[in-house]
């Protein structure tokens, strides 16, 4: 039996694991099939607080795994594939362990959908990013490109004309997701240029380089063409990491845990959820880290109560 259990090991798992070892819990985090969550994917982090410098993301996960595992966190390497939330004490399955918890913290995160291609895994934090507001700055100077054709397409192409003196946006459709006002802003704006019908075969570039072009194919003329870019913005969404929970805990239409208003707390008493598996709208390490210490705190009077 386990006071707390936390699923997910992002900054929001993390820093929950931190107070609540802090709090003379023992919690046990489960690391999940991506240790260190969406930040060991990017390289140079320049807007998490206390760094002047920037720190790598993959660094300052390590430090936030070392510093929960110096208050007395207990960190596994597995994932979970079984939950019983239905009765206490709530029963958890990673691998072929069982665990009995008081409470649990779900801190699963989401996952930027992406286009598919090895390439864009291979210059993942090297030129190719999801996240305008985290890397955006990197590419001031440049010309750069985003896919995706919904309202986050439209957001981050206009926030990314900030930086760069050029933005591609490219959309495998002639018509956009994207509500009217999104668009319009976004077609309004001189640096923006729009590619309809066109889809990204291959990201051209190397690790120690960066990203140098893209190659495009028209999906109506089957024509193929290059494109001299820096950058490579992937818009198309994101998906919670919810399934292991559906049918057991409120889920909204998207997939995400839905919180009660100002509060971590699920829908059943003694199960929190923080971090982007809940938040749709902010998705960044700061606000990921800010919700986790909140459900810590709540798990604690939870069980005091």
């Amino acid at each position: 039996m386990r006071n707390v259990v936390i699923i997910g090991s992002g900054p929001a798992g993390l820093t929950a694991a931190i107070y609540s070892a802090r709090a003379n819990l023992s919690p046990l985090l489960i690391e999940g099939r991506e240790p260190g969550g969406q930040l060991t994917l990017t390289t140079l982090v320049e807007n998490f607080p206390g760094f002047p410098e920037g720190v790598m993301g993959p660094d300052l996960m390590e430090n936030m795994r070392k510093q929960a595992q110096h208050f007395g966190t207990e960190v596994v390497n597995g994932y979970v594939n079984k939950v019983d939330l239905t009765k206490r004490p709530f029963k958890v399955w990673y691998g072929d362990q069982e665990v009995e918890a008081s409470t649990v913290i779900i801190s699963t995160g989401s996952s930027a959908k992406m286009i598919g291609l090895e390439s864009e895994r291979k210059l993942m934090g090297h030129g190719v990013s999801t996240c305008a507001t985290c890397d955006g700055f990197f590419f001031r100077g440049k010309k750069i490109a985003v896919v995706g054709g919904g309202d986050s397409a439209m957001e981050e192409s206009t926030f990314l004309t900030k930086f760069a003196t050029e933005v591609n946006l490219i959309h495998r459709r002639d018509t956009f997701r994207a509500s009217k006002i999104m668009q319009d802003r976004a077609m309004a704006n001189p640096k923006i240029k729009v590619h309809r019908n066109t889809t990204v075969e291959e990201v051209v570039g190397s690790p120690e380089g960066g990203v140098t072009g893209l190659r495009l194919s028209n999906v109506e003329t089957k024509e193929k063409s290059q494109l001299a870019v820096d950058g490579l913005f992937i818009a198309i969404g994101h998906h919670p990491n919810t399934e292991v929970f559906k049918g057991q805990i409120d889920l909204d239409e998207l997939g995400y845990v839905r919180t009660q208003p100002n509060s971590t707390r699920t829908n059943i008493p003694g199960v929190f959820a923080c971090g982007d598996v809940q938040d749709p709208v902010w998705r960044q390490a700061i606000t990921a880290a800010g919700s986790g210490c909140m459900a810590a705190l709540e798990a604690e009077r939870w069980l005091e109560h």
